[in-house]
């Protein structure tokens, strides 16, 4: 005799979620896909301040302070081809946590690059390169020896901030980044420059948060 079997709603409904939860378990056990992409390329996972932003802002940061008249006005004076500059601080005053030693990094290589400028060790490396010198005066060979008294000294000191402000509705979020630096003459104390960088991010979240 044949038997039917029949499914209430409830049980129907049940069914349903295990096959689904069969589904995820299954997509879950699939494993990790780890892809290699060049270092260069933009890869926007969220709105948070990222590699890209560190490198275009300095860039076009470096760009600005070259293209100001401080730098022919310090040739005409010296006679010196490459004022020497030294990165001070850079202060993070975001709401997330910002590495700002790559920035102060990107810096430092835009400026290098441009072959305008030149830059001296920040005051931990200088401590580093001092011991090393030290040390060379006792176990090197004579002839090989740094010898002390032959730092050249900053003409300029950069710094500045980068702060930001976020503004949020529902699922989406603006967050807005600001960098501001400046450059002072070690000798007179004067501000020779200014620079500014205004960022601006939009992300949106799916409504069912996929």
């Amino acid at each position: 005799m044949k038997q039917t079997i029949s499914w209430s709603p409830l049980s129907r409904a049940g069914l349903l979620m295990g096959v689904l939860a069969l589904g995820l378990g299954i997509q879950g056990c699939a494993g990790t896909k780890v892809e290699r992409v060049d270092a260069a390329e933009e890869i926007a996972l969220t709105d948070q301040w990222n590699a890209t932003d560190s490198r275009l802002v300095a860039d076009s940061m470096i760009d600005d302070m070259l293209s100001f008249p401080w730098i022919e006005r310090f040739q005409s004076e010296t006679g010196q081809v490459r004022p020497v500059v030294i990165i001070q601080t850079v202060d993070n005053r975001t709401h997330q946590q910002i590495p700002v030693e790559t920035f102060i990094n990107d810096l430092r290589r835009a400026g290098i690059r441009s072959g305008r400028v030149d830059f001296v060790a920040a005051a931990d490396q200088r401590g580093e390169v001092r011991e090393e010198r030290a040390a060379q005066q006792e176990f090197s060979r004579p002839d090989t020896v740094t010898p002390f008294g032959e730092e050249i000294g900053a003409d300029f000191a950069l710094s500045g901030t980068i702060t930001s402000i976020v503004d949020q509705l529902n699922n989406r979020r603006v967050t807005f980044y600001q960098t501001d630096l400046v450059l002072i003459d070690l000798k007179t104390n004067r501000q020779v420059w200014a620079g500014q960088n205004k960022i601006q991010k939009i992300q949106q979240r799916s409504r069912f948060g996929l």
